[in-house]
């Protein structure tokens, strides 16, 4: 279980300081798959940035599982169990996918399951196993990658910034698919997702929305997606991804 006392975050803007985050308090229990949506510069990827300790709060308190983490820095939060999706996703020149994934899974990998967690997110391990995580890879590709890191990492807490970013239509169907599964399939952990793309809002168990470094309103998927589905983030976020494609 994840849960945030009283966060706020300050950035200094010349000779005055902004609220990014203002005495933000959520909880996202065990076996929970929580998206985090809410209007363009609300304070959501610097919520999951917080989270996984890229940024550090300017007040408040950050508990995993009763554990205190607020001054755990992020190398120390990923030993504790939490692994963090960028919106683009980091290339690795040199390394080879298959080292990638024993890495990720900090033990003796085999080739066989490597090429189970490739399977996983659609990925053809003969085609992959071996390429370098590289520019040669498209953002489709490399997301679906990253993705994989995760899931044999088999972490306590999984969270994705607008995973949706920079990938093309096709890419973006392959996506909710290994989301669907990934939460029909979830145990003991918890997956948050920095999102307004509406396939994603729809396989969530819970929504959170952020509005102006506040969460306005949390609940089950059912009673909040009704509320927000047609608001301008929603329909502009739509919109781009068509134009994408």
């Amino acid at each position: 279980m994840l849960e945030l006392k009283n966060i706020s975050f300050k950035v200094t803007d010349g000779n005055k300081q902004v609220d990014i985050i203002q005495n933000l308090n959520l909880t996202v229990q065990s076996k929970k798959f929580v998206v985090v949506t809410g209007p363009n510069g609300s304070g959501k990827s610097t919520l999951a940035r917080i989270i996984a300790g890229i940024e550090k709060p300017t007040e408040g308190k950050i508990f995993l599982n009763g554990e205190d983490i607020t001054e755990k820095n992020i190398t120390e939060r990923a030993n504790l169990g939490i692994s963090f999706a960028f919106q683009q996703p980091v290339k690795f020149k040199g390394i080879k996918v298959f080292d990638l994934l024993k890495l990720a899974a900090k033990k003796k990998l085999s080739f066989a399951n490597a090429c189970d967690y490739l399977a996983e997110v659609g990925l053809c391990a003969r085609d992959y196993i071996n390429r370098e995580v590289n520019s040669s890879l498209s953002g489709g590709e490399l997301k679906r990658i990253e993705i994989a890191t995760i899931i044999a990492r088999k972490t306590k807490l999984s969270i994705f910034d607008e995973p949706e970013a920079g990938i093309d239509l096709w890419s973006f169907q392959n996506l909710i698919g290994i989301f669907e599964s990934m939460r029909k399939n979830i145990s003991d952990s918890s997956i948050i997702v920095i999102s307004h793309q509406e396939r994603i809002l729809n396989i969530a168990d819970e929504i959170i929305v952020i509005e102006g470094g506040k969460v306005s309103r949390q609940g089950a998927a059912e009673e909040i997606l009704p509320q927000i589905i047609g608001t301008d983030s929603a329909v502009q976020s739509c919109k781009k991804m068509t134009r994408e494609a």
